[in-house]
C-alpha cells in the first residue's frame, strides 16, 4: 500500500480529534504519510492542531501535521480531501432554527427551510472547493461531513467533474438497532435501503439471512430512532425510518417541543464547543475530552475513514453513501443524489440497484428530491 496525504478542510471543527483517533486504529491499512489541516479561522486551527499532535504523541504515532489557511494548500498535495466546514458558524445554525420556528414552522439545520438556508449558503463554498479540486488535484476524492450532504453532492454532481462522496452515520442505524434489540452481531444483520440523506428506510430486514418474524420487528421498532419516530408507524409501515423522519410525520409534536425549549440545538452545540476547545487549548490535555461525546456524530470518522480505505485499497467493499442515482432506482433521474448502498472500490463509487421500492414512502421522497433540486438549481444560478 502506498502512503499518502490527507487534507481537512475545515479542521477547526471540534470532530477532527474523533478522525485522528480512528487513523490511528486504521494505519495498517491506511498508510497516511501527512495530515494538513486547513481552516479559514487560525486560532482554531492552531488550537486543533497543537491537541492534535499532542494526541497522536500519546496514542504512540509519528503522523507529520501541518497547518495551512489556503485551501489550495491542502488540495494539491492530497489523495483524499475531507471538507467539514460550517459556513456561517454556529451563530447562523442558531438563526436557521429559530426563524423558522417564529412562523411555526421546524427549525433545523437539514429540513425544511433551516436546511434550505443552510444549503444556500453552503453550496457556493463547497463548488469552490471542488472546482480547486478539478483544477489542481482532479484525481483526488473529496469526502464531505458537510451538511445539507445530499444537496451539497448534488450540487458537486452536477456542476463539477470533482470526485466527490456524501457522507452520513444514518444508513448504519438499522443495523445497531437490529443488534441492539435481538441481541445479534452486528454483521449478522442486513437490509435494503433507499432514500435521500436525512430521509431513508431501512426495509426488507434479515438477521443471519432470514426475515425478521413480526416479533422480532416490534422489538426493533422500540429500539429505532431512539424513540423519535412512533413505533405504531414503523409497524405499520415495516420499515425503519431516519430519526429526521419525525420532522415529517409528527411535525407538530417536533415544533410544540422546540418551542417550548429555553435553547436550541445550536446554542447547545454552541457551549460544547466552548468546553471543547478550552479543553483543546489545555496544553496538558493529550486524550479525547469527554465533553466530546456531547458533541454527537458518532461514526462519522468510521465511514469517512471506511470509505477511504476501500477507494484505496480496492476492497469492493459495499458501503451506504450519497452519490449520483445512476440507475440504482427508476423512478429517479440519474444525476439525482441518493443515499443507497455501493460498491466502493479503487475504480470508483458505483451504486447497486434497487429492485424493490416502498410505495408507502415513495411519494414523500419524490417531493423532497424536487424540492432539492430546486434549491441546488437556485443555489448554482442565483435564480428566484
Amino acid at each position: 500500500m502506498d502512503p499518502f496525504v490527507l487534507g481537512i478542510i475545515g479542521a477547526g471543527s471540534s470532530y477532527t480529534p474523533e478522525l485522528i483517533e480512528r487513523l490511528v486504529a486504521m494505519r495498517a491499512t491506511l498508510p497516511v504519510s501527512e495530515l494538513i489541516l486547513m481552516d479559514i479561522d487560525p486560532e482554531r486551527l492552531e488550537i486543533m492542531a497543537g491537541f492534535c499532535r499532542r494526541f497522536l504523541r500519546h496514542l504512540g504515532c509519528d503522523l507529520s501535521v501541518r497547518t495551512t489557511t489556503d485551501r489550495r494548500e491542502a488540495i494539491a498535495p492530497s489523495q483524499f480531501i475531507i471538507v467539514q466546514i460550517r459556513v456561517g458558524g454556529n451563530a447562523q445554525r442558531i438563526l436557521d432554527e429559530k426563524l423558522p420556528l417564529k412562523y411555526g414552522i421546524i427549525g433545523q439545520e437539514t429540513t425544511g427551510p433551516g436546511g434550505m438556508f443552510k444549503a444556500l449558503r453552503t453550496i457556493p463554498a463547497i463548488l469552490e472547493i471542488a472546482r480547486d479540486v478539478e483544477r489542481l488535484n482532479p484525481a483526488a476524492w473529496i469526502i464531505n461531513y458537510a451538511n445539507p450532504t445530499g444537496l451539497n453532492a448534488e450540487a458537486v454532481l452536477k456542476y463539477t467533474r470533482a470526485n466527490f462522496v456524501g457522507l452520513c452515520s444514518g444508513g448504519f442505524f438499522p443495523r445497531w438497532w437490529v443488534s441492539a434489540a435481538l441481541g445479534v452481531p452486528p454483521e449478522a444483520v442486513d437490509y435494503r435501503y433507499f432514500g435521500l440523506n436525512h430521509l431513508n428506510f431501512a426495509y426488507e430486514l434479515t438477521v443471519h439471512g432470514r426475515p425478521l418474524t413480526e416479533a422480532e420487528f416490534d422489538r426493533v421498532a422500540e429500539h429505532a430512532t431512539w424513540g423519535s419516530v412512533a413505533p405504531e408507524l414503523m409497524r405499520t409501515l415495516r420499515l425503519l425510518p431516519s430519526p429526521y423522519l419525525q420532522y415529517f410525520y409528527h411535525r407538530a409534536r417536533c415544533v410544540q417541543q422546540a418551542r417550548a425549549k429555553s435553547h436550541t440545538r445550536g446554542e447547545e452545540v454552541r457551549e460544547i464547543e466552548r468546553e471543547l476547545f478550552a479543553a483543546y487549548a489545555d496544553p496538558h490535555q493529550v486524550t479525547k475530552p469527554a465533553a466530546l461525546a456531547k458533541r454527537g456524530g458518532g461514526g462519522y470518522s468510521e465511514i469517512a475513514l471506511g470509505v477511504m480505505e476501500a477507494l484505496h485499497n480496492n476492497t469492493g467493499r459495499v458501503l451506504i453513501v450519497g452519490t449520483a442515482n445512476r440507475g440504482a432506482v427508476d423512478r429517479l433521474p440519474a444525476d439525482a443524489v441518493i443515499e443507497t448502498p455501493c460498491v466502493v472500490n479503487a475504480a470508483g463509487i458505483f451504486p447497486l440497484r434497487q429492485p424493490t421500492i416502498p410505495e408507502a414512502v415513495w411519494g414523500l421522497v419524490a417531493a423532497v428530491k424536487n424540492y432539492e433540486q430546486l434549491v441546488v438549481e437556485a443555489a448554482v444560478t442565483g435564480s428566484r
